[in-house]
């Protein structure tokens, strides 16, 4: 099964993504740093694709797979709790 997400959109704090099947995600931006600093100009220019979302000029990839399970941004280590 490969849910494709159909839109993004963003308020202050939160990415809603619709996905084909009718469900929306909302995806707290903290989780990614890149789209958290970026301005609302540079979030709305995203590209969607089979696998996910991407943003060329941020260098940011958001896979739908990895949102549905829950991962932030992968990039960075983070200390263990």
């Amino acid at each position: 099964m490969n849910t494709l997400a159909t839109d993004v959109r963003f308020d202050d704090d939160t990415m809603w993504v619709d996905l084909d099947d009718g469900r929306t995600l909302g995806v707290p931006l903290a989780w990614f740093p890149r789209l958290l600093s970026a301005s609302a100009d540079e979030r709305g220019r995203y590209e969607l694709s089979p696998g996910g979302i991407h943003w060329d000029h941020l260098d940011e990839d958001i896979s739908i797979a990895g949102l549905l399970a829950g991962r932030g941004d992968m990039t960075r280590k983070r200390p263990a709790a």
